[in-house]
């Protein structure tokens, strides 16, 4: 390691050392070492966190869902699709699948389509990446939170942690090139603050107009029938309609109902579109499908022909658990015991609505904390695809959550994290070498 208290010059200085920065490191220090006199260049990685690799501890219940098995543009939000995929055909799943598995860790595929390491265990992971580091001669700094970043004849100068109780200024570090792999806002206790943004800006980037909590739980008030019902996990689907009732967007997925509101996969994959929509249009809801699949007039073409059966057993039967039976049935105004052939039209009408159209009040979400990753930051149109370095700032390439792509849950963002790495820190190794290094 390069003591923090002295100055330094190195070739590459990478901001962040979480997926993407280890990912870029890792790559820049590969590209190098096949380079004539490539291994006497130095490259370091600057991260304020005690122990690295939080986010990918944590990730996949602790498992760290590596990548999924079909990943494309289409499952991501933020610039446009086009740009996200000639990003990521850069380095894809069978090439992750590849690359860790020269690491010895051997991925395997669950029903939902995420990849995990046979471990079942993230530290896998993790110990791969910063095996893959040292032997790639990355140097990795923390923890040592670098404050401020400004462009020199040279290159960079990095400052280091603020002291204020020490009469000499913050170590410093100058660099040739710059790789920014921060990361967002989520998750803040694990170091993501939103120092990379102040950094970009100040390095001449501009932001998105918004920058909020993406795959993040929706809140609701308290007093609603579902609060009642925490600790029910089930398959829905979730739409989003704007107040025109126009469907803007649905997800069927595993939805865990909570205290609070809703949380589980498809919650967190339609939370950044609901925030958008009601940004736009605050009269844009949610509504739950409780019955994938089913429509209005199938469930009342049911309810119509239950006889003696009665509405509680019928939709036991159909698979919902008793509690929200009984949940569905109150808010309807209905005795779930009933025989069918009692109901009366309205009552019949008002069931149908909440088995395939309950309207979700959210009131909004748990916000960065809970948060799995943000949504908004620099605009890929700022950047140079096939380098993944600033039009704006030569020198300086941009990795990871950064950037304005957030992808659903399921390993996609960390697809992302893999490629835009291994593309910012090939082409940042490479660049050492030509006319603009």
């Amino acid at each position: 390691m390069y003591p923090p208290h002295l100055d330094h010059s190195v070739d590459i200085a990478i901001i962040g050392a979480g997926a993407a920065g280890l990912f870029a490191g890792i790559w820049a220090g590969r590209t190098l070492q096949q380079q004539p006199g490539g291994t006497s260049a130095r490259i370091i990685a600057f991260d304020g966190a005690k122990k690295l690799g939080a986010k990918i501890l944590v990730a996949g219940g602790g498992r760290c869902n590596v990548t999924h098995h079909a990943v494309d543009e289409q499952q991501y939000a933020g610039s446009s699709r086009n740009a996200i995929r000639k990003v990521l055909r850069r380095f894809d799943v069978p090439r992750t699948i590849e690359f860790f598995q020269q690491l010895g860790v051997t991925l395997k595929r669950e029903d939902t389509g995420k990849l995990f390491p046979t471990t079942d265990d993230a530290h896998t992971v993790l110990d791969a990446l910063l095996a893959a580091a040292h032997h790639a001669h990355l140097h990795l700094q923390h923890p040592w939170r670098v404050s401020a970043i400004h462009r020199s004849e040279s290159g960079f100068v990095i400052s280091g942690p603020d002291d204020p109780s020490a009469a000499a200024p913050a170590p410093t570090v100058t660099a040739r090139r710059i790789i920014l792999a921060t990361g967002g806002m989520a998750l803040p206790k694990t170091g993501s603050d939103g120092a990379g943004y102040r950094f970009a800006k100040a390095l001449g980037h501009t932001m998105t107009p918004r920058i909020f909590p993406a795959l993040v739980p929706l809140t609701m008030p308290s007093d609603h029938w579902i609060c009642r019902l925490s600790g029910i996990t089930l398959q829905t689907t979730l739409e989003l309609r704007a107040s025109t009732t126009k469907r803007l967007t649905s997800f069927t997925n595993s939805t865990l109902l909570t205290h609070f509101g809703l949380s589980g996969p498809g919650p967190l994959d339609i939370s950044r579109y609901l925030a958008a929509a009601k940004h736009e249009d605050p009269g844009a809801g949610l509504f739950i499908n409780w019955l994938p699949g089913s429509t209005r007039e199938l469930i009342d073409a049911d309810l119509l022909a239950l006889g003696k059966i009665s509405p509680g057993r019928y939709l036991r039967e159909c698979g919902l658990p008793d509690r929200l039976v009984d949940g569905i049935c109150a808010a309807a105004r209905v005795d779930p015991s009933m025989h069918g052939h009692a109901l009366t039209r309205d009552a019949r009408r008002e069931l149908v609505r909440l088995i395939v159209e309950t309207e979700a009040p959210i009131s909004g979400d748990r916000g960065f904390t809970h948060a799995e990753v943000t949504a908004g930051g620099i605009p890929l149109a700022e950047i140079h695809l096939d380098t993944m370095e600033s039009r704006l700032c030569p020198g300086l390439h941009l990795c990871g959550e950064v950037c304005d792509v957030d992808g659903r849950i399921g390993g996609f963002n960390f697809q992302w994290a893999w490629a835009s790495g291994f593309i910012a820190g090939s082409a940042a190794a490479t660049a050492l070498a030509g006319p603009t290094a």
